[in-house]
């Protein structure tokens, strides 16, 4: 048996989910070198790389397989979004067994054969992430009721528009096989507009993205990140380029050969004063400019070259 320790640098598997129109799809574009894979139609206005619009479930599988089989395709693989990606597994579970829809087989077993197709879509991204190609699924949000079994009432909390059921098993297990489920929303506060309180107004709006768990959403990641942060990839881009420094700017690229590095010139030798080694006394004459007189010539040669350097006659 190989014991291995230490940590162990590779692709990141990245779940993105937030209300629609915050950003989702413009957030997977700036990981480096993305290839879309859109489900929805949601990046037509976006310059960025993508693949043919899957019509099939057997179609989506089989472009998650190319990618695993080329990793020189890209370096991160978007599935945007996944609960679009959902309802083909949906359509093909009933296309199988021949149903109209999920509830038609009858005591939840329709779940259970889209988790377990689902699973396998997950096991194949994995292997696309073996191969050392980022994967970001990005997800819509949904409102649910929330009961927790040691507390009396219930909560509203946002969560992955994955299943409208409770028995839909798909959301949690896309959660656990994430490395980081960030959930992005805009951070508005509510302000009295009167002495009582009874008239309120929202105010804010900036975009935020947040990384741990809290009773209103779910969140995660293995990185030690700040509860909350900016929707910005910056903020994540020193974790997905594997320890480099986050970058300022969404990453180019490359058009044309780069440029050759630039040689430092060599460092240059001290350079040495005329006469500083005469050990001499150094004097400046009237327009302020330095010379030596060396000490080992004799009195009259002294005159001379004062009143060379000053102009000035010596009696």
């Amino acid at each position: 048996m190989k014991i291995i320790r230490g940590r162990q640098p590779g692709a990141k598997k990245v779940v993105v989910y937030g209300p629609e129109g915050i950003g989702k799809s413009t957030f997977a574009s700036r990981f480096p070198d993305p290839v879309f894979i859109d489900t929805e139609g949601s990046t037509k206005d976006m310059d960025v790389a993508r693949t043919e619009a899957p019509t099939s479930w057997t179609m989506l599988m089989d472009q998650v397989k190319y990618m695993k089989a080329h990793p020189d395709t890209c370096r991160t693989l978007v599935v945007d979004t996944i609960d679009w990606a959902e309802r083909l597994c949906i359509d093909h579970i009933c296309a199988q067994h021949q149903k109209k829809g999920v509830e038609d087989f009858g005591y939840g077993k329709g779940y259970v054969y889209v988790k377990e197709e689902f699973g396998r879509f997950l096991d194949r991204l994995s292997e696309v992430t073996d191969a050392g190609v980022n994967v970001v699924l990005t997800a819509h949000t949904q409102i649910k009721k929330f009961e927790q079994p040691d507390e009396l009432g219930s909560y509203d909390r946002w969560e992955l528009k994955l299943g409208q059921k409770t028995t839909s098993q798909t959301s949690p297990l896309v959660k656990e096989w994430a490395d980081m489920v960030l959930f992005a929303n805009y951070k508005i506060r509510s302000v009295a507009m009167d002495d009582k309180g009874q008239k309120r107004k929202a105010q804010g709006g900036k975009r935020v993205m947040y990384t741990l768990h809290h009773p209103c959403w779910d969140a995660k990641n293995r990185y030690g990140l700040p509860e909350e942060m900016d929707f910005d990839y910056v903020g994540i881009a020193h974790i997905i380029e594997d320890g480099k420094p986050a970058m300022t700017s969404p990453p180019q690229r490359r058009t044309g050969q780069e440029a050759p590095a630039q040689t430092p010139p060599p460092p240059q030798p001290p350079q040495e004063t005329p006469g500083a080694d005469t050990g001499g006394p150094r004097m400046e004459d009237d327009k302020g400019s330095a010379f030596y007189v060396d000490e080992r010539i004799d009195l009259e040669t002294l005159k001379k070259v004062i009143e060379q350097e000053t102009g000035a006659k010596i009696l």
